[in-house]
């Protein structure tokens, strides 16, 4: 028995790394601007913490400042080799900077710097981008790259969690936990 849904969740993505889908950890995030619109972009799945999943941005991108106005997310999962998808919703909110810190210094170098010479969401020609990141990567040279101000992460704790497992003549299998006073409730719902 799974005691809580973000168990479930951990072991449907262990198994998709295992089957060898391509980039298991990319998530859509759902957000929505200030009036109301819906917003969508890909994001990558970095861990869970406690209750919810950790993704990382610039909190000055399009993405942040909407979580800002409104915290309410969705994100969703699909691992096509194994026929399975994951909705889950709930709130966001921003990650300490001791956890920020730590997963910036795990990134690749060049992640690094280009977090330094992205002003994400804003108008930016490329080759002004190439530039800046140059200047970084000299700047930088033999030193250790800290985390920037302005970048780290969020988590999005679940609320509400569905599990989809594709089925033959569309007999589809969703189960959805909803978070409860003190803990999840479960049922199963039709395709």
């Amino acid at each position: 028995m799974v005691s809580h849904p973000l168990d479930l969740f951990q072991r449907w993505f262990d198994e998709a790394q295992a089957a060898g889908e391509a980039q298991p950890e990319t998530m859509a995030l759902a957000t929505a601007t200030p009036d109301g619109r819906p917003s969508l972009r890909f994001v990558l799945y970095r861990g869970r913490s406690g209750e919810g999943l950790r993704f990382f941005t610039n909190y000055e991108s399009r993405k942040a400042g909407e979580l800002e106005a409104n915290a309410a997310a969705a994100v969703a999962f699909y691992w096509h080799a194994l026929g399975r998808q994951v909705r889950i919703e709930g709130r966001t909110q921003r990650l300490g900077p001791q956890e920020s810190d730590a997963y910036f210094q795990a990134r690749p170098r060049g992640s690094q710097l280009a977090a330094w010479a992205s002003p994400q969401s804003r108008p930016l020609p490329h080759a002004e981008l190439e530039a800046r990141y140059a200047e970084l990567e000299r700047s930088y040279e033999g030193r250790p790259i800290p985390r920037p101000p302005f970048w780290g992460g969020f988590l999005l704790v679940a609320d509400r969690v569905e599990l989809w497992e594709g089925r033959t003549f569309r007999l589809h299998r969703r189960e959805v936990f909803t978070r409860t006073g003190d803990g999840w409730r479960s049922e199963e719902i039709a395709p």
